[in-house]
């Protein structure tokens, strides 16, 4: 499995990109019908959906359509920067690995007894991108207001083409129209969210185009994600040792030094700037004298990069507790041993 740097694309056809009928991009996300209510027919069903899928076994495709209906009706109503309340276990990329999403769900504790937010980047790389991010969905529809799913850089049409989650639809529905729905729901996941007012969570890093919160209140979202601009920067940006702005080797988003990252939480009166979409060896990293923290939670990333995986709880008190761990021991698996791996985005 290829390991380099992850790229945007933008040699995708247009017809392929506008494959689903979008809505009004000028329409206001509180402009839409009141937020319907699980009726005891839909509990009843997504519980079974949960069931089946924690047997790491998919959804049928009319199961996904209505899912995928199910979580617009909630989604639409969050916010750019969706307000989260402690305590609450703070998650990064999971990337198709879902024995490890199992993993992690055992050593935090199972939803909804505790509170979730992943920063993104449920999809392409790992085997399970489609029972992975239907979990996910399902969770988010049956607990709402205990777990929230930001957007990744991943959860795009372009980046799924390339890296796995439009291949791995094709070979289990025989068709793209799986992939097509959870596309289509991305538009609507948040892209930022606000752990009591103090620690600003996202899946990539700040952009030169943002320096207030409100900034990205006003953003639209409902969209595929754009190849530069603030939305994109929020999605693919990372820390850097070096100070200032710099040119990212991604290929889109930018690097950003200690200054900026201190210079935005002193504007926005946070204590904390929480993201994801680096591996890092031992699951999280500090950067910026403890101002930014990374969050990487797919253990083994790859099935062949050897590193830990961790997740960050914060309780009432915004005391902060890292738990880090291993794979899932699942057979019929590649396993690795701990080792240095060949990049280290």
């Amino acid at each position: 499995m290829d390991l380099d740097t992850d790229v945007p694309m933008e040699d995708v056809s247009e017809d392929q990109l506008n494959q689903s009928i979008k809505p009004d991009q000028g329409q206001s996300l509180t402009q839409t019908n009141k937020k319907n209510d699980l009726n005891h027919e839909s509990i009843n069903q997504l519980d079974q959906w949960i069931e089946k899928l924690s047997n790491c076994e998919p959804l049928s495709e009319s199961d996904v359509k209505k899912l995928c209906d199910l979580a617009i009706d909630v989604l639409q109503f969050e916010e750019n920067v969706q307000p989260v309340q402690v305590p609450v276990t703070i998650c990064g990329d999971v990337h198709g690995q879902f024995h490890d999403l199992m993993e992690l769900f055992k050593i935090g504790g199972p939803c909804p007894d505790t509170n979730y937010l992943f920063m993104g980047d449920y999809v392409d790389r790992g085997y399970y991108s489609v029972e992975t991010v239907s979990y996910l969905v399902c969770m988010k529809v049956r607990f709402p207001n205990r777990i929230t799913i930001l957007r990744g850089n991943h959860e795009s049409r372009q980046i799924t083409q390339v890296y796995g989650f439009y291949d791995e639809c094709l070979r289990k529905y025989g068709s793209a129209t799986v992939w097509k729905l959870f596309t289509d729901l991305f538009d609507y996941f948040p892209i930022t969210a606000l752990v009591d007012n103090k620690i600003f969570c996202l899946h990539g890093g700040l952009s030169p185009m943002i320096e207030t919160i409100d900034q990205v209140r006003e953003l639209n979202r409902i969209q595929e994600v754009p190849h530069e601009g603030p939305m994109c920067d929020l999605l693919w940006s990372d820390p850097d040792d070096r100070g200032g702005w710099g040119i990212s080797p991604r290929g889109a988003g930018f690097t950003f030094g200690q200054d900026i990252s201190e210079q935005f939480n002193h504007t926005n009166d946070l204590s904390l700037i929480a993201r994801a979409h680096q591996l890092v060896m031992e699951g999280y990293s500090w950067s910026h004298q403890e101002s930014v923290v990374t969050i990487f939670s797919a253990p083994n990333y790859c099935y062949r990069c050897g590193n830990q995986a961790a997740i960050m709880e914060v309780d009432e008190s915004h005391h902060r507790q890292f738990l880090q761990y291993d794979p899932s021991v699942r057979p019929g698996e590649p396993t690795v041993t701990r080792k240095t791996p060949d990049y280290f985005l």
